[in-house]
Order: structure tokens, then sequence, then C-alpha cells
């Protein structure tokens, strides 16, 4: 609960719901005080809930929280990509596990280009007895694309993925090295005249 807002005020004051014969004796109004004082934080929370329960809203100092109720851990990170977790953490609750959601996590997690390939496949035949889809051992491959000097690692990307991933199905994690792009060619200190009357 937050509290230690100076001359917090309350909404619905106590002495507001006495029966009258009670407004004017000074015992009764210092008691409402003090239960108006103690339960102002608590009125200004729930008034506020929808605010703490938005990624978008919510204090800094309550991101760690919000990300425990959907399974996230997201310290050490800056407020703005905190809040950029929890929502895509929160919009991939319903596909998790599938090889979509883990691709999309890694992307939210280290917005780096990403392939997951999975064992899997979906068949279907009109034969009975036909051969199933997919590779008889089930298997995970995640490949991240990162650059020579990347600080990107293979066990930060691997502990994602086997927090993320289905737990019956190993996985292997693959940093891919971009190819440098080629150097421009050098300038041409040359200078080369027109000719006269061109």
């Amino acid at each position: 609960m937050r509290a230690g807002i100076d001359n917090l005020g309350t909404p619905m004051p106590f002495i507001d719901t006495m029966p009258s014969v009670y407004w004017d004796d000074w015992l009764a109004a210092e008691l409402c005080a003090a239960f108006d004082e103690v339960l102002a934080p608590v009125f200004a929370t729930l008034d506020c809930l929808p605010a703490y329960l938005d990624p978008g809203t919510t204090p800094d100092d309550m991101l760690d929280w919000l990300a425990g109720w959907i399974g996230l851990t997201v310290a050490g990170r800056e407020p703005a990509h905190k809040r950029q977790l929890i929502t895509a953490g929160a919009a991939l609750l319903g596909w998790q596990g599938t090889a979509q959601s883990i691709h999309d996590s890694v992307v939210a997690a280290f917005n780096r280009d990403t392939e997951v390939i999975e064992s899997g496949s979906a068949t279907w035949s009109l034969t009975p007895d036909s051969r199933p889809g997919g590779q008889p051992t089930p298997g995970l491959l995640v490949r991240v694309t990162v650059t020579a000097d990347d600080e990107v690692d293979a066990r930060s990307v691997d502990a994602l993925v086997d927090a993320i991933k289905p737990a019956h199905i190993p996985h292997r994690v693959e940093l891919v090295i971009r190819a440098a792009p080629p150097a421009p060619p050098p300038a041409d200190d040359t200078v080369t005249e027109s000719p006269a009357g061109a």
C-alpha cells in the first residue's frame, strides 16, 4: 500500500456517515478523523487500482511485482524496457509454449532477429497407418542473429527459452554472427576537369 502523502483527503469522511447527533460531538469527530487518516491511503490505492495494474501507468517500483504476476523476471532492466516486456508477456500468455510465443519472447527480450525451428508438424491423411510428419524425437532450435561485438550471450537466451518452452521438449540455442557489411570503396581524390566548352 502506498502511503505517506501529507494531508491526503478521503472521498468518504466517516463523520458524514454517522447519525446527525454525533456531528457536533468532539470525541466522535476526532475518532472519525483518525479513521479517515488511516483509511485515506486505502481508498486512494483502490481508486487507482486500474493504473497500478497497467504496465504503462504503474509506478516504476511496482514493475517487478507486476511482472511477477505473469511469471516474468525483469530485474536489472530499465523501466521503459520493463514496461515493454510486461506488455508483451501479457499478450503472449494465451500462446504460451508455442513456437510463435517463443520467437516473440526472445525478440522482446533481446531485440534481435530470431528464428525458431521445431521438430513437430501437423499432418492429415485419408489412408490409415500413414506416417506422421515431423521428427520422432521432439526438439526445438532457437537461432538468434547477433553481431560480432554483441553483448547478448547464449546463457541468457538459453535461460529465457528454458523458462518459456514446454518442459518436455529439449532445446538448443545458436547464436549466428551476422556478416559485417562490406567496407565502402575508398574515396577517389583525383579531380577530373571537364573539357572546355562542354
